[in-house]
This record gives structure tokens, sequence and C-alpha cells, in this order.
């Protein structure tokens, strides 16, 4: 080789050198800058996670706990078709859509979204992670002697992929779930995944066979306050016969 071609060779090698030491300079302050970006994003997702203890879970911001007035008068309708309403046990479109209809001073009252189709009242499709859900029910009760109906259950059935991408997202969200293997009558696995904080629960099942998955979300103690109404219902029943 020639002293030309040899000095041509350490050239292009201290050329390409210097490119190399040059693009690890800019970018170090880049990884730096998106690793200070990552954890201030994990600790504000953090704090967000720390601040909802106290506070009941909403969904898509209907709050567990909101009374059914509240419920009503807002414009937070998550359902599809546009133009659908809140329809509750109360109401006279109750029939139409198979609920019961129940009188103002009930103890328990369900809601669904619906709308006024070609043959009358449907109920709609709530929308659960940007999908349309296959059933949906809010359920509102009056809460230790309190006059108001409160929403203390809010459940859904959604297919298994909608399943799937919710669970990655709450799980985002409210950090990582407390998970509960369920056995079936037919000896399958039913996969249970329970996101808590003081008050409140959410809960997404996956259900075998059927490919679909349950979310409820709940206020806790839920289950005791209704067992109560429905004891009081039943002794206002018997006084009444």
């Amino acid at each position: 080789m020639t002293p030309k071609r040899i000095a041509r060779g350490i050239a292009c090698a201290l050329a390409l050198l210097g490119s190399v030491l040059l693009s690890t300079a800019h970018a170090q302050p880049v990884t730096r800058e998106a690793a200070s970006a990552s954890a201030a994003t994990k600790s504000a997702a953090a704090d967000a996670r720390k601040r909802s203890q106290d506070k009941p879970f909403a969904f898509r911001g209907i709050v567990l706990g909101t009374t059914l007035d509240e419920f009503r008068s807002a414009s937070s309708v998550r359902a599809t078709p546009l133009g659908s309403v809140p329809v509750c046990e109360t109401d006279v479109q109750a029939g139409a859509l198979g609920m019961r209809l129940k009188s103002r001073e009930s103890l328990t009252v369900a809601c669904r979204w619906a709308h006024r189709g070609d043959d009358g009242w449907e109920v709609s499709q709530a929308v659960v992670d940007g999908a349309p859900a296959q059933e949906h029910v809010l359920r509102f009760a009056r809460v230790d002697g309190q006059s108001a109906l409160r929403l203390y259950e809010i459940s859904f059935v959604i297919d298994e992929v909608t399943a799937e991408d919710l669970r990655d997202a709450l799980a985002d969200r409210y950090g990582t779930p407390r998970m509960v293997t369920q056995h079936t009558s037919t000896s399958n696995v039913m996969p249970v995944y329970v996101w808590e904080n003081a008050v409140s629960s959410i809960t997404l099942c996956f259900l075998p066979g059927t490919h679909n998955g349950t979310l409820t979300y709940l206020l806790k103690g839920s289950d005791t306050w209704v067992k109560s109404v429905v004891r009081q219902w039943e002794a206002s029943g018997a006084e009444a016969g």
C-alpha cells in the first residue's frame, strides 16, 4: 500500500471516529431528557393514583356516589348512537326497554342509555374504551338512610379484545391489579382483575367460553346497603299488605 493510500485511510478513520464522537455527544443530552421525562410521567401517574385513594372511581367522568338527579342533569352520556339519553325505571319509557316501572319513592332504581328508533325506544350501546358494549346498566340506591338515590354500581358486558385493551389501560392508570383466579362449574379458569381504593373497586372478569368480559365499578359496602334496602322494601310491602 502506497503512503498516499495509507494517509487517506487514516484520514477516513479519523473522520469516521469524529462523526461517531459528535453523534454521541449530541445523543447524550437527548437520552437524559427522555429519561427525565419518563421519570416525571411515572411520578405524575403515581401522584394521581395517590390522590385518588379516597375518591370513588369514575367511568369516563361519571363518578360512583353521584346522585340520580346529578346523573340525569349532566351531559355525560357515554353511549351510541348520538342523541342517546338516560332512561330509568322511574320513566314511562322503561317498559319499552324491558325494565320494571317504579315510583320515584323506590329504594333502588336502574338506568340505561337509550334512544328513540323507528319502532320506538331502544336500548343504546354504552361506549367502553372506544368500543360499543353488549350490555350495560347503572344502579342507584338510597344509601345509609339518605333521601337521594346514589350511583353504587356501573356494569358492562364487553368483548374479549376490548377487555384486554382495557386491562392494560386500567393498569397504566391505577397500577397493577390484584388478580383472583376463579373456577367455574365446568372446571374452566376465569381470570379476574381487581383495582381498589379506600371507597370503591373496579373488577374486570374474563368469561370462559363466551370470549366476553364483564366490567364492574362498585362502591365498597354497597352490597350491605342494597341488602338493607331490600329488607326495608320487604318490610314496607308486608306492612302495606
